[in-house]
């Protein structure tokens, strides 16, 4: 009996033993794991801790405003509220959707989808209007919150949208001058660290040092925006008139080469860039991307390189052979029968026949070298995205009768800003200057000027650009380009009504008008070429393109403070020297 009882004892004992002995082990694993936790450990778990409660907020700054020359603001940053959720504060996300659908505009199974994501920030809608805000806020929904933003604002719609161009949701400019400059107009985004509480809710973090968003600097345009409304008046009007697909026209300083207006036609409004169908259609800035053959009004290069050989005058008369010509076996005809004409009068009247036969007396090679010194063939350098090198093949590369089709503006390609700058040249009396519309950046005494008169190179000389001038005259006054004339101004231009080259040939029925001109013509301040594209109807460029002209100058000549011109005798238009009044300087 006292043997069993000891035995008995005995296995408590060893039970005792063996309980304390797991007992410790266990204390000694979890103790072990605690430390390795909390040493090993201890910084991946803190981070995770930090992530739950913790969440880093960019914070966009303003862009920079832009700016007219004469200080409207095109482009403005305006607050704007940003809806978005954590999903991992919602419970019902159901619930949340159906209720926040009929506020924001979305379908409630996009934000359902939304609101049930695994991590714990997502968008909603960015930039609303303070009306849609305010509904949210209203609402009181758990794990929806909302932030400031800036967003862009054009107060005059779509005034030079294609210059300015527009800003995505990104707060990243997309096209024309908000793309073109913007890492000088997007500023610093900052950051800032806000906590989750108990509730769920966000807060600023605080004595958490956050880093200030520096707003964009302000660019100021050479744009002026009463002369970019009357451009796009008058461009939307001839459209509308002649059922045209397209259409650009581009007003240039040619003394400094600013631009004073460019507008481009579909055009679109930047405050909602992306609600129309054809959008990407309507974003081309047509002026600077789109190249075309100009037709006649490139004659005025022939007459220049004829004119600076002195193998011309305007008064030696050419037999333009009643409008027909053989070229290497090939027929080229005028668009009527002419028989003698002065050169004068084969400018004023556009005849293709004078014009090719005034070319051969200059040769290829040297047609060629005035083409690039006018710039065609490459960029102006434009201060815009997209430009356009339009088309002119190296001349080893000419087919036959190249030299022939080019004169009269056939088998080589420009864009409107390229014919702006090249009637500049001719109005300032021989430079061609480089194109701009970025004037300054910054603002009041920071102001930093950047957009000066830039001389790519001289073109022709003072008298010659004189005596060009002259028969531009001519076309305005007596020729095909009468409906360009500007009361009480002198006016030089010349008209084109160029078929549309298409894959094999030209089309029989679309066709490119266009009028390039410069006034008043002996004092030039304003140039201006319109462009419009496969006009129905009537398709002349005088009578399409050149009362453009005369409506969009008509406005623009006063509204620079030009006076009226007195009367001139013919004997007062005859070319003169240096003390021409005529003349003006590149750059003056």
């Amino acid at each position: 009996m006292s043997t069993l009882t000891e035995a008995g004892h005995q296995k408590a004992g060893w039970r005792l033993v063996t309980f304390v002995v797991l007992l410790v082990a266990c204390f000694l694993t979890a103790g072990m794991r605690l430390g390795y936790l909390q040493i090993e450990r201890h910084g991946h778990y803190t981070e995770l801790a930090r992530k739950q409660q913790h969440r880093t907020i960019t914070l966009n700054p303003p862009r920079g405003t832009l700016f007219d020359a004469t200080g409207r603001e095109l482009a403005v940053s305006a607050p704007a509220d940003s809806i978005f959720a954590d999903p991992q504060a919602i419970q019902d996300p159901a619930a949340l959707a159906e209720a926040l659908a009929p506020v924001l505009g979305l379908p409630q199974d996009v934000l359902r989808k939304k609101l049930t994501a695994t991590n714990q920030f997502v968008w909603l809608a960015r930039q609303v209007d303070e009306a849609v805000s305010e509904a949210v806020k209203e609402l009181k929904l758990p794990g929806i919150h909302w932030r400031e933003e800036s967003r862009r604002f054009y107060p005059y719609g779509e005034l030079g949208a294609h210059v300015l161009g527009f800003v995505g949701t990104d707060f990243h400019g997309l096209a024309g001058i908000e793309a073109q400059y913007e890492k000088v107009v997007a500023g610093h985004i900052g950051q800032r660290m806000v906590l989750r509480d108990a509730s769920g809710q966000l807060a600023v973090a605080p004595g958490v040092a956050a880093e200030a968003a520096r707003p964009g600097r302000d660019l100021h345009l050479t744009l002026d925006g009463a002369m970019q409304h009357i451009a796009e008046r008058e461009l939307l009007a001839v459209i509308r008139k002649y059922d045209a697909a397209a259409g650009s026209v581009v007003l240039l300083d040619p003394t400094t080469g600013a631009v004073k207006a460019m507008a481009s036609w579909p055009t679109f409004d930047p405050n909602r860039f992306g609600a129309y169908p054809d959008r990407t259609t309507r974003w081309r800035n047509r002026a600077v991307a789109d190249a075309f053959e100009p037709g006649s009004v490139f004659k005025v290069v022939v007459a220049a390189a004829a004119l600076e050989e002195n193998v011309i005058d305007p008064s030696d008369i050419i037999d333009c052979q009643m409008g027909k010509l053989l070229v290497q076996g090939v027929a080229i005809r005028d668009y009527k029968p002419f028989g003698l004409l002065t050169f004068r009068e084969v400018i004023s009247k556009s005849s293709n026949i004078g014009t090719i036969k005034v070319k051969q007396r200059i040769g290829d090679p040297r047609f060629y070298q005035q083409m690039l010194a006018y710039g065609f063939g490459a960029k102006t350098g434009i201060d815009l995205p997209g430009e356009s090198l339009g088309i002119l093949r190296p001349i080893e590369d000419w087919p036959p009768r190249t030299g022939a089709y080019a004169a009269f503006g056939q088998g080589i390609s420009v864009t409107a800003i390229q014919l702006a700058a090249a009637f500049g040249a001719i109005a300032n009396g021989g430079t061609l200057m480089k194109p701009y519309v970025v004037e300054a950046i910054g603002s009041g005494t920071q102001r930093e000027r950047i957009g000066t008169p830039t001389a790519v190179g001289r073109v022709m000389s003072k008298a010659t650009a004189r005596q060009v001038g002259r028969l531009l005259e001519a076309v305005v006054a007596e020729g095909t380009a009468r409906r360009a004339q500007v009361e009480g101004y002198r006016i030089a231009g010349k008209t084109s009504t160029a078929q549309k080259a298409v894959v094999g040939g030209y089309s029989a029925t679309d066709h490119i008008a266009v009028f390039a001109g410069f006034g008043p013509s002996r004092s030039a301040r304003l140039v201006t070429a319109v462009v419009v594209d496969r006009p129905r109807g009537n398709i002349h460029g005088g009578v399409v393109a050149a009362p453009v002209f005369a409506a969009i100058n008509r406005q623009a000549l006063v509204a620079l403070g030009i006076a009226p011109e007195a009367e001139i005798t013919e004997s007062e238009s005859a070319d003169g020297g240096d003390d021409d009044p005529w003349r003006v300087e590149a750059g003056g």
